[in-house]
C-alpha cells in the first residue's frame, strides 16, 4: 500500500489493517519456521507496511489531540 493510501484511511481504519497486517506477520513468521515459507523477502515488505501505518497513525492522533 503507497504512503498516499494509508494517509487517506480515518484512524479507526489504520487501527484494523495494523492488527490485520501484524497478525499476518505472525502467521509468516510461523510459516518460516515451519519451512513453509519461500519467499523470505515478504516478512521485510510487511513491516515496512506496517511501519508506514503506524506512522501515519500517530501523525493523526497527534493532529486530533491539537
Amino acid at each position: 500500500m503507497k504512503i498516499n493510501d494509508i494517509r487517506k484511511l480515518s484512524t479507526s481504519d489504520l487501527t484494523d489493517q495494523s492488527t490485520k497486517l501484524r497478525d499476518e506477520i505472525f502467521d509468516l513468521k510461523h510459516q518460516l519456521r515451519l519451512g513453509q515459507l519461500t519467499n523470505v523477502k515478504i516478512i521485510k515488505l510487511k513491516r515496512k507496511e506496517l511501519a508506514r501505518m503506524l506512522t501515519v497513525l500517530s501523525e493523526q492522533l497527534l493532529k486530533e489531540t491539537k
